[in-house]
C-alpha cells in the first residue's frame, strides 16, 4: 500500500523559518530548520520531515489530564524544544506553511540522513491514512471518485513523532475522528524489558470533565487504532475446525450494517497468529490489510493486528452487507494435562470490541475433548452421528452478547442448579505444567518386622486435582446467581459454564466462564502455596466474581476505556459483598490489604496510588506502573463501591429514623441500573447520576441531589487522605448533647469533599451512630446532636473510607 511506504520528494525541499502548525490545544512551532515533503499519494502531500529548531506547546484542559501529563513529562503543560519531526497528515499542512517556506540551497543533506527514517517511519500511519484515502478511490461500476469526502473538516488527522530535546522521541495527535481528538504518549520499556505505549494525555478539546464523560462514547487511546465508523456487526456465524493443539480454521460470516453514509474502510481486530486466507464482500472479493499493531500499544497487549475491509464503495444510511472470512493459524497454546489455553495470542473471530450482536458458533474437533462456548447448546442442521475421530458442536446466543469465547480440554463435568439456572463445572484431573508444586511431608512408619529401620520422612511435591474440587466451585457459583438474582434481576442466560484454564488469571464471558487452576483448589492446598489469608479469600472468591460479570461487564458494558473500572470494580464489590456477610473480619482484612497495596511505595518513591484515578482505565499500564492497573481498578475501584453503599445506607437510616434492615439505595440503584442499561454500554457519569437517585436529603453536599463531589474528588481523583479530629466539645442539652469540633482532613487533594461517619461512644461503651459530616478541604468544622451520656466522638470506626493505612 503506497500510504505505508512513501518517502520524500527531493524537488519538495525547503528552508522554514517562524512557522506554525496549530490545531486544538496544540501549537508546534518550526522556529528555524529545513523540511522536506512526501511524494504525491493520488495527487496529495501528506506527510513530511523537519530538521532543525522547534517546540511544541500542549495544553491539557482538566486536572485529571495535567496530572497525567505531569506524571510521564515531569510538567503540567507539554513545552518541549525538539530537534526533528515527522509529520503525518490529511489535510492542508504544506499549505498552511507555504508562506513561511523558501528554496533550500542543499536539498540532499535532509535527504541523505532522514530520507530512510521517513519512509519506515510512514507505515505507522497508513491504516488511518487509508480511512481517508478509501474515499478517494474508484468505486465499483462508476470508475470515478467519491466526490468530496477526504477533505471533510470531520476527518482531519495530524501525527507529529518528535525528538525531543528532554523527552526523547514521543507522539502527539490530532484526530478529529476520535472521541478524544487530542492525544500524546510514547513508547517505553520498564526495568523488566517490557514495552508499554504511554499515554501522557488524552481527551477532547474545550470540554470540561463532567461534559467530557456524559458525551463519550466508544473512545480509544491506541494510537495504531484508526476511526473504526458508523456501522455495527449484528450477527456472526462461525464454523471453526479446531485442531489441537494450536490450530484453528473458521469462516466468519458477519450480518453488517452501516448507520450513516460515507464508510470506506471497515476495522477489525484479529490475532496475529491468524492468516486470512479470503475475504468476500456479498459473496465477492473484497480488499483487506492486515497490518501489525504499534509495539507497546493496548492493541498490540492483547496479541491482536488490525484488519482493514476497503468497500468497493461507500455506504449508504440502513445499508446492510454481509462479511466472510475464512482464516487460520494458532491461536491455541498447549499448557499440559489436558489443557488449552484459547486465544493466547489475541482474538480467534474478526471482532469490533464491545458491540453487543447475536451469535451462531459451529466447531469441529476431536472425540477425546469436551468443548463448551458461550451460548446454549443447539442441534445442528441435518445432524448425523459424529465420527469415531471428530465430533460437532452448535452453540446459540440466548440474546445480544458483546463477545463469544470457547475452551476446550480434556475435562469431567459436574452439573448443579442455581433455581432454574444450569451451572456446569468442567476441570482436568491435572493442573498445567508449569504449576507450582506444593511440597508436603510423607512419613513411612517403621516396619515391625524390621525394629532397626526407623520410620522415615520424605518431602515429595503435591501436584492438585481439580476435579476433586468441581463440586464446591460449582455450588460456590451457583449461591452467586442465587445471591446476585435477588438483587439485581435475573440471571441473563440460560445457563452458566464453568471450565478450568490454565494460568492465574479468570474471566468472565457471557454464560462461560474462564477459571484459572487456583481458583479450584483448597485451603490446604493453597497454605501449602503459601498464600497468606487474604490471597485465600480472594481465590476463594473468583467462582463469585466471574459471575457477577454476567450482570455487570456482560449485560451491561463499559461506554469507554474511562467506563471500564466500574465492570472490574462492582463485580469485586459484589462478591466481597458475600464475602462480608459470612465473615466481616475476612471482608476487612481484604479491604485493607487494598488499601494497603494502594500506598505502598516502590524503590522510587512512587506509589500505585499515583499512577491516576480509574477512569484512566488501561492508560494505567504503563512503564512506570506496570502493576498499577490492579491495584487501581480493582482495589480503588471496589473502595469506591463500599465507600457509596455504605454512606447511602447510613444516611437512609438516618434520615429516616429506621432501624437497619429492609432494602438498601445501592441495591435499588443497581437493579436500575440493569434495568435501564441492559444490553447496553453505560458511561461513568451515567452510573453515579443512578446512585445520586438514591440520595437522601443528609446526603445532598451544598443541598444539591448530586454526587459530583464524589465523581470529581473520588472517581477522578487519587487521594487516600489521612482524617482526624480536633477542639472537639460536647455540650449538653436537656435530653441530648450538641457536639462540634473540627474534621481534619490531610495529605488530600485540595478541595476533596468527603462524607465522614461520626459516631459516639456512651456509658457502657456502645457505639452509637451520630450521623455523617462532610469534610470539605483541609478542615470542616460541624455540630451534630448526640444522646445524653455521649462521652467521646470517634470518625469511622468500621473503616468504610477509603483512609492511608493507620499503621
Amino acid at each position: 500500500m503506497q500510504l505505508t511506504q512513501v518517502g520524500l520528494d527531493p524537488e519538495r525541499v525547503y528552508k522554514v523559518r517562524d512557522a506554525a502548525l496549530d490545531r486544538p490545544a496544540i501549537h508546534i512551532a518550526l522556529e528555524d530548520g529545513t523540511i522536506a515533503f512526501t511524494q504525491d499519494v493520488m495527487g496529495k502531500i501528506t506527510g513530511a520531515f523537519f530538521q532543525g529548531d522547534g517546540e511544541i506547546l500542549l495544553t491539557p484542559p482538566d486536572e485529571v489530564e495535567r496530572r497525567s501529563m505531569s506524571l510521564f513529562t515531569g510538567m503540567a503543560i507539554l513545552e518541549e524544544q525538539f530537534a526533528t519531526a515527522y509529520f503525518r497528515f490529511n489535510d492542508d499542512v504544506p499549505g498552511e506553511l507555504r508562506p513561511d517556506l523558501r528554496q533550500a540551497d542543499d536539498k540532499s543533506e535532509l535527504l541523505d540522513h532522514f530520507g530512510l527514517t521517513a519512509k519506515n517511519l510512514a507505515s505507522s500511519d497508513g491504516m488511518r491514512m487509508l480511512a481517508t484515502f478509501s474515499r478517494m478511490l474508484p468505486m465499483e461500476g462508476l470508475g470515478q471518485s467519491a466526490p468530496g469526502k477526504s477533505t471533510e473538516p470531520k476527518d482531519r488527522f495530524l501525527h507529529a513523532r518528535l525528538q525531543g530535546t528532554k523527552l526523547g522521541v514521543f507522539d502527539v495527535y490530532f484526530d478529529s475522528t476520535a472521541s478524544e481528538p487530542v492525544m500524546a504518549g510514547q513508547a517505553k520499556s520498564d526495568n523488566g524489558g517490557d514495552t508499554y505505549y504511554n499515554v501522557w494525555t488524552s481527551f477532547e478539546p474545550q470540554q470540561p470533565t463532567a461534559a467530557r464523560d456524559a458525551k463519550r462514547t466508544n473512545a480509544e487511546t491506541e494510537t495504531d487504532k484508526p476511526p473504526v465508523g458508523a456501522y455495527a456487526v449484528r450477527s456472526y456465524k462461525i464454523v471453526t475446525d479446531v485442531l489441537p493443539p494450536t490450530q484453528i480454521r473458521a469462516k466468519a460470516v458477519l450480518q453488517c450494517e452501516s448507520q450513516e453514509a460515507g464508510a470506506r474502510t471497515l476495522f477489525f481486530e484479529l490475532s496475529r497468529s491468524l492468516k486470512i486466507e479470503t475475504l468476500k464482500l456479498d459473496g465477492k472479493d473484497v480488499e483487506y490489510i492486515h497490518n501489525p499493531a504499534l509495539e507497546g500499544t493496548e492493541l498490540a497487549r492483547r496479541g491482536n493486528d488490525l484488519v482493514a475491509v476497503v468497500l468497493p464503495s461507500p455506504t449508504r444510511a440502513g445499508q446492510t452487507f454481509e462479511l466472510e472470512f475464512t482464516y487460520g493459524g494458532e491461536v491455541l497454546a498447549e499448557a499440559g494435562s489436558g489443557l488449552l489455553y484459547v486465544g493466547a495470542r489475541g482474538t480467534w473471530y474478526p471482532n469490533r470490541g464491545l458491540q453487543m450482536a447475536n451469535f451462531d458458533l459451529e466447531f469441529h474437533y476431536p472425540s477425546e475433548w469436551t468443548l463448551v462456548a458461550t451460548g446454549k447448546p443447539s442441534k445442528i442442521a441435518g445432524d448425523t452421528e459424529p465420527s469415531p475421530a471428530n465430533q460437532t458442536s452448535r452453540w446459540i446466543s440466548d440474546r445480544p452478547i458483546p463477545l463469544a469465547g470457547f475452551n476446550l480440554g480434556k475435562y469431567q463435568e459436574v452439573t448443579t442448579h442455581a433455581g432454574a439456572v444450569t451451572v456446569e463445572t468442567y476441570a482436568t484431573k491435572g493442573v498445567e505444567k508449569d504449576f507450582p508444586s506444593a511440597p508436603i511431608q510423607v512419613i513411612t512408619p517403621a516396619n515391625p518386622l524390621a525394629p532397626t529401620v526407623p520410620a522415615t520422612r520424605v518431602i515429595v511435591p503435591s501436584r492438585p486435582s481439580p476435579t476433586r474440587q468441581e463440586v464446591v466451585v460449582g455450588e460456590s457459583a451457583a449461591q452467586a446467581i442465587e445471591y446476585f438474582a435477588q438483587r439485581f434481576g435475573p440471571f441473563p442466560y440460560s445457563q452458566l459454564a464453568l471450565t478450568q484454564m490454565p494460568g492465574r488469571e479468570s474471566q468472565g464471558w457471557p454464560g462461560l466462564v474462564f477459571l484459572s487452576s487456583y481458583a479450584f483448589l483448597d485451603d490446604q492446598q493453597r497454605q501449602q502455596l503459601h498464600f497468606d489469608e487474604y490471597r485465600i479469600l480472594l481465590q476463594k472468591s473468583v467462582p463469585a466474581h466471574e459471575t457477577a460479570h454476567q450482570w455487570w461487564g456482560d449485560l451491561v458494558t463499559w461506554s469507554s476505556y474511562r467506563d471500564q473500572w466500574f465492570s472490574e470494580g462492582l463485580a469485586n464489590y459484589c462478591a466481597l459483598m458475600m464475602l462480608l456477610d459470612k465473615n466481616p473480619t475476612g471482608f476487612r482484612e481484604v479491604m485493607n490489604a487494598y488499601r494497603q497495596a494502594l500506598v505502598e511505595k516502590g524503590k522510587d518513591g512512587s506509589a500505585p496510588m499515583d499512577a491516576g484515578p480509574v477512569t484512566l482505565g488501561t492508560r494505567l499500564l504503563s512503564s512506570k506502573f506496570p502493576g498499577a492497573y490492579d491495584s487501581v481498578n480493582y482495589g480503588r475501584g471496589t473502595w469506591l463501591f463500599h465507600m457509596l453503599r455504605t454512606m447511602l445506607k447510613d444516611a437512609a437510616e438516618k434520615d429516616s429514623g429506621r432501624q437497619k434492615g429492609g432494602e438498601e439505595p445501592f441495591i435499588r440503584a443497581l437493579r436500575k441500573v440493569r434495568q435501564r442499561y441492559e444490553g447496553k454500554a453505560i458511561t461513568t457519569q451515567e452510573l453515579i447520576d443512578v446512585f445520586a437517585e438514591e440520595l437522601p436529603p443528609s446526603l445532598r453536599y451544598e443541598g444539591k441531589k448530586s454526587l459530583g463531589w464524589f465523581l470529581e474528588g473520588w472517581v477522578n481523583g487519587t487521594s487516600v487522605p489521612k482524617l482526624g479530629l480536633r477542639s472537639v466539645k460536647i455540650t449538653p442539652q436537656g435530653k441530648m448533647n450538641t457536639v462540634s469540633g473540627t474534621i481534619l482532613q490531610k495529605e488530600a487533594a485540595k478541595g476533596l469533599v468527603t462524607s465522614v461517619p461520626i459516631y459516639g461512644t456512651g456509658p457502657g461503651r456502645e457505639i452509637v451512630f451520630l450521623g455523617r459530616v462532610f469534610a470539605d478541604g483541609e478542615e470542616s468544622t460541624f455540630r451534630i446532636t448526640a444522646p445524653a451520656g455521649v462521652h467521646r466522638i470517634v470518625l469511622d470506626p468500621d473503616e468504610t473510607v477509603l483512609t492511608f493505612p493507620k499503621n
